[in-house]
């Protein structure tokens, strides 16, 4: 989860929040967005301030659809780690029956 003032890349404030790369350039140019330039792997992209980039929803699209975004996005974050608990959770399952029948051959 993203604390407030934490940085958001481009490519999240596009996908979570609905903004278009022509919509974040024009805050930025505007002032309304303050930005870092970066670069992984040879990527470049944009690191940008959460809070201001939900300011930048909020004002565009209104309060309701910054919290619904919010809300599909958390819950799109809480189905990934469910799906990830439940394979871990199979394999220790599967190696807790293993462990059982090899203490009960052992008996």
């Amino acid at each position: 989860m993203a604390a407030q003032g934490r940085d958001a890349e481009r490519q999240d404030g596009s996908s979570e929040f609905g903004l278009t790369k022509d919509e974040i350039v024009a805050a930025i140019r505007a002032g309304k967005l303050q930005y870092r330039p970066s670069s992984m792997h040879g990527n470049p992209w944009l690191r940008l301030l959460r809070r201001e980039v939900e300011d930048l929803v909020s004002a565009r699209h209104g309060e309701r659809y910054l919290r619904e975004r919010q809300a599909r996005t958390e819950l799109a974050r809480v189905n990934r780690e469910l799906k990830q608990l439940r394979t871990q959770l199979a394999a220790l399952e599967e190696r807790r029956a293993a462990l059982l029948s090899e203490l009960a051959e052992q008996r």
